[in-house]
């Protein structure tokens, strides 16, 4: 580990030293993924560098214990327990700075919602759902664009499909897929019963050309008119659009714009969306078929939370953890979980690199 950590601070520095070169502004791309590339290197080789400042540290009070002056031995003593108090908990954060990042946390996702069980009751907690989605996204700056929808008249969704962007997006929410579910008393319930229904999420990295390699005979691409209550364009013009892809027989609709061009536009991106998830999928499945335990597979059919009204706690049941937070977690109060989710997926990754160095 540590002839690594020094490699990549001697890179590190090599940065440096290009970004400060006279001549570094005269390629502007150039100079942005030189600039990316140390600020990637930055945690790892600040906490490189106060790991090794506590060993040298260590050593010098170490060499203390043998001073004549009682005083500075007991004090030399206290150090030395505090620095070895400290250093297993910085060389557990540089094993978890040096795991392999994944390529595609930078990217935004396709958020896809859909009502499960439950009938009009789990198309109302879809809604939620989504809306809790909406409000952690304007908490954290991003930006919330619905492609497709099937509204109830309740509030509620049978289907929602929506395009999130900004700042490492899927780092924060890849491991919302799966089945929610929710535990409360419906409006309409007059014995005051509690009901149990669920919504199951997709979150997919969203697909750039590079990433999925969709060829156009591989198409059918169907135009029809737009349904849906109120709209002046509904029912007017055939600017709702189909796409199947045949090979996967994936088929994606969107008609939440008036142009039939951006329509087909944004039901393409759902569509490499998906099959680039699909794909992720299956290599993940194999991959995890010799692991004991995983954060999540990703599969919408994984029951993965459950969210209990009457008691006010929602209860992830991968780690094991239950908020008694529900009305601020409903209102995107959420990065408590996902930060327990992605401490749990960092621990896994090191056990399973432990696992393959042992083999």
């Amino acid at each position: 580990m540590l002839a690594k950590l020094e490699n990549l601070e001697k890179r590190y520095m090599e940065l440096e030293e290009q970004l400060a070169a006279p001549d570094a502004y005269e390629n502007q791309e150039r100079y942005r993924k030189l600039a990316k590339a140390h600020a990637d290197l930055r945690d790892v080789v600040t906490l490189f560098r106060h790991y090794r400042d506590l060993d040298r540290q260590l050593a010098e009070n170490k060499e203390l214990l043998n001073d004549a002056d009682a005083d500075m031995r007991e004090m030399a003593q206290e150090e030395i327990r505090h620095i070895e108090a400290e250093i297993p908990e910085v060389e557990q954060r540089l094993k978890v700075l040096l795991l392999p990042p994944d390529p595609l946390d930078e990217k935004n996702i396709v958020l896809e919602i859909r009502a499960g069980t439950g009938g009009e009751e789990a198309a109302l907690f879809a809604g939620d759902l989504f809306r809790m989605y909406c409000r952690y996204a304007e908490i954290m700056g991003w930006k919330v664009e619905i492609i497709d929808e099937s509204p109830t008249d309740n509030g509620g969704y049978k289907e929602v499909i929506a395009l999130i962007s900004g700042n490492r997006v899927y780092s924060h929410l890849k491991y919302e897929s799966g089945t929610h579910r929710v535990q409360r008393v419906p409006a309409t319930e007059s014995q005051g019963r509690i009901h149990t229904s669920a919504a199951t999420v997709a979150v997919m990295p969203e697909a750039e050309e590079v990433d999925v390699d969709i060829k156009p005979e591989d198409l059918r691409i169907d135009v029809y008119r737009a349904s849906g209550a109120g709209g002046q364009h509904v029912n007017k013009t055939e600017s709702a659009v189909r796409i199947t892809h045949i090979p996967t027989g994936v088929v994606v609709t969107c008609q939440d714009e008036k142009s039939q061009h951006k329509n087909k536009a944004r039901a393409m991106k759902v569509l490499a969306s998906r099959i680039l998830q699909a794909e992720r999928e299956k290599q993940h499945s194999e991959q995890a078929a010799d692991r004991k335990s995983q954060v999540g597979s990703g599969d919408r059919s994984e029951r993965i939370r459950t969210y209990n009204f009457p008691q006010g706690r929602v209860t992830d049941h991968r780690v094991n953890l239950t908020l008694y937070s529900l009305d601020r977690f409903m209102d995107g109060d959420i990065e408590g979980m996902i930060d327990a989710l992605a401490a749990q997926a960092q621990a896994e990754a090191l056990r399973a690199e432990a696992e393959g160095a042992g083999r």
